[in-house]
């Protein structure tokens, strides 16, 4: 059994590692947004960066997702007058992009493809109804608009996605060799023989016995 030790010394220090740089990333993340729209730039580099960032840092940790959701307020507070879109993207896309962190959070990779189909469908029926409700409203028609948002969305849920299933192959393989050095330790000690250690080894060894006593 004390093979066993230096495998569960090896996993602990990878968790500590993996989760420093999560955290790392996330701040760096969630700082990079800050800065960005403190310094009020164009309001479509803006809306890039605030729903692509936020979605990636979300994968470090769902508090980082929501901080970034959060930060979208920054442009009021910080010095200078904010862009004039930001009025409208604020409530809008920080709506939708909340529903889109929920879903996220509700389930694995297969969610995604609901999560991207709510957020381009809301966009795409503001722009395509919104007039009608509110002359004034007319960035949501806006093509460049719905196409910043948009490609920042599949990015980042493209991203999420990918590293979902890599992440969910790794576990499987970590399983796997789990469960082997378990059996090796098993065999390895006295008295032990593979009937014991692999269970329904016994079942399969002893049909050829007795078909063949059957005859």
């Amino acid at each position: 059994m004390t093979a066993v030790a230096p495998m569960n010394a090896d996993s602990r220090m990878r968790a500590r590692f993996f989760a420093f740089l999560r955290m790392f990333v996330g701040l760096a993340l969630l700082g990079s947004l800050a800065y960005l729209l403190w310094n009020h730039g164009e309001w479509p580099a803006m809306l890039m960066a605030w729903v692509l960032l936020v979605l990636l840092a979300d994968e470090m940790g769902g508090w980082f997702g929501y901080i970034g959701l959060l930060l979208g307020a920054l442009p009021f507070v910080a010095p200078g007058d904010p862009p004039a879109q930001w009025m409208v993207i604020l409530p809008l896309v920080g709506g939708t992009l909340m529903a889109v962190l929920l879903i996220k959070h509700s389930g694995g990779p297969l969610v995604l493809p609901f999560a991207g189909l709510l957020f381009a469908g809301t966009l795409l029926a503001t722009g395509r109804f919104g007039l009608k409700i509110d002359p004034q409203l007319t960035l949501p028609a806006n093509a460049q608009f719905q196409r910043t948002a948009l490609v920042a969305m599949a990015l980042g849920l493209g991203f999420s996605f990918v590293r979902q299933v890599v992440a969910s192959v790794m576990r499987r393989r970590a399983r796997l060799r789990a469960q082997r050095g378990a059996v090796r330790v098993l065999l390895a000690a006295p008295g032990v023989t593979t009937r014991d250690a692999v269970p329904g080894a016994d079942t399969v060894n002893s049909t050829p016995n007795d078909e063949t006593s059957g005859k």
